[in-house]
């Protein structure tokens, strides 16, 4: 490191007229790291202090106050921890990707205390704390901190004396004024367009819910309905059907399911009809690897494989039979529903493609299996639904692993429309969503852009390219020889009184 910083200063990039080289630690005032505040002791309401963590520091360099810890605390700590306008926050201590993350507290941010985590970083006068946040959110200091971070298995960090001795391009005082201001103009034009872009892929998740509702409704197919009445089987037989090739199907004596009282069910369109989910599915195969097949290598679809906002498996895990997880025990086909019965409200729902047909499923999901006459993609979309999965959620059962059982997934009341219309549905469903995914790609292609604008913005700025230079300025040279004036001063203040409390205020320290 120490080699690097020589080079940088012996063999620099050059600089504007009127900047300086330094260092973070010629600049820092006071740098402070926060309190160790066990999670016992912290609660969401708003009784106590402001306690900011990790996740309150955006990726953009704001601080994002929504969901904040409280403390109680002496006053003592209070004092020496409390925060206030202009300190700098920057996160020491976590995983790789967060270890830098950086903001400013600004005007109209009271707070309290910061974790342990974060380091505290207060400013000397006559330098502007928001020039110096701006450029820790530079991607050159950005590049120097992933080069300094020391990452062990388990987590990552940056010891403070490399956090110090990282490099600040300083300029006149007045100039750091105009380059804030300037970036403050253009982050408030970008933030409003990132605030816009975001709130689109909030509206597309309502926007599908709203035609996963329609759909299952009858309201999609309202028109396709009315055209086709004549070519379309009831579901009623449809169901009829079901019956009897369970009943030839079925070993030993055959178990009627006790008709379903509708009265309090909303009324379905023509040809549709009330039924519960068991009565439109099959039973999955059970399997033990370790014993069937200690020796094959096979592919195990856990929760952790599912990417709950494609409602796709995207990253399964590969294990030998003897080898295998205690939960890997349910043999799938392609076009089975996973449907994770823990925790129902994160949507982990996929549908097992054919690369995994004759794999194995952790126990955490239940399996859903339509019968052959049933349109599989049909229940993948109905399973997303919030009318399905909010009855769901209302019933689970624990508090740390809460989870529903199979049958309570069973045991749901779904619409069933004729065959025909089941696959008109889908394709309905599949073109609405096909616009609302194009959209996204652009709103997240937009997102990507206005991140890489920003950096650009910080870029120039830093560069001294983004605001006009006046002649006239002080020179940041003279800046770091008042700064280095100021510190000394405060050292001897220090010593000084330390002296006092020492030999008391009528004795005279003998050298």
């Amino acid at each position: 490191m120490s080699r690097m910083m020589d080079q940088f200063h012996n063999d620099p990039p050059s600089l504007p007229k009127g900047w300086s080289r330094s260092r973070l630690g010629e600049l820092v005032a006071d740098g402070l790291i926060g309190l160790v505040i066990p999670m016992a002791q912290q609660s969401k309401n708003a009784e106590g202090v402001p306690y900011v963590k990790m996740n309150n520091i955006t990726s953009d360099g704001h601080l994002d106050l929504k969901d904040m810890a409280h403390v109680s605390i002496n006053d003592e700590e209070l004092k020496r921890y409390q925060l206030r306008k202009g300190d700098i926050l920057f996160n020491t201590r976590n995983s790789y990707e967060l270890v830098g993350k950086t903001a400013i507290v600004g005007d109209d941010q009271t707070l309290g205390v910061f974790n342990n985590n974060i380091m505290r970083i207060r400013i000397v006068d006559y330098v502007n704390p928001s020039f110096i946040s701006y450029q820790m959110n530079s991607p050159s200091f950005r590049e120097y901190i992933t080069r300094e971070k020391k990452a062990t298995t388990n987590i990552c960090a940056l010891y403070a004396r490399d956090l110090m001795s990282s490099p600040i391009m300083l300029s006149p005082v007045s100039e750091q004024l105009r380059i804030v201001v300037k970036l403050e103009e253009l982050f408030s034009k970008l933030d409003a367009g990132v605030k816009s872009l975001e709130t689109v892929k909030a509206q597309l998740k309502l926007y599908r819910q709203s035609v996963l509702k329609s759909a299952f409704e009858g309201k999609l197919t309202e028109e396709w309905r009315r055209t086709h009445r004549d070519e379309l089987e009831p579901a009623s037989k449809l169901l009829e059907r079901i019956k009897e090739e369970r009943r030839k199907s079925t070993v030993g004596k055959y178990r009627e399911l006790p008709p379903l009282d509708t009265s309090n069910l909303p009324e379905l369109p023509e040809g549709w009809v009330w039924t519960k989910l068991e009565d439109i599915t099959v039973e999955v195969e059970n399997v033990n690897p370790k014993e069937q097949m200690p020796e094959d290598e096979f592919t195990y679809l856990d929760i952790a494989s599912i990417d709950n906002r494609k409602q796709e498996v995207t990253s399964p895990k590969k294990y030998l039979g003897k080898d295998a997880p205690s939960r890997a025990r349910q043999l799938v086909k392609a076009n089975d529903i996973l449907f994770s019965t823990v925790r129902t409200y994160l949507r982990n729902i996929a549908m097992v493609d054919r690369r995994y047909d004759g794999q194995i499923a952790s126990t955490g999901f239940c399996v859903i299996r339509p019968f052959e006459y049933i349109n599989k993609k049909l229940v993948f979309y109905l399973a997303q639904t919030d009318s399905f999965l909010n009855p769901l959620t209302e019933i689970q059962r624990g508090t740390s692993y809460p989870a529903v059982r199979n049958s309570d997934v069973y045991a749901q009341t779904i619409p069933l429309p004729p065959l025909l219309e089941q696959h008109r549905i889908v394709e309905e469903i599949e073109r609405c969503f096909s616009v609302a995914d194009d959209t996204e790609k652009i709103a997240v292609n937009s997102l990507k852009q206005s991140e890489k604008l920003r950096q650009s913005i910080l870029k120039r700025a830093f560069e001294g390219k983004l605001v006009p230079q006046d002649p006239s300025d002080e020179p940041a040279s003279v800046l770091l020889e008042r700064i280095k004036s100021l510190k000394a001063q405060v050292e001897q203040d220090k010593k000084t009184r330390k002296g006092r409390k020492r030999y008391g205020p009528k004795q005279r320290r003998l050298t």
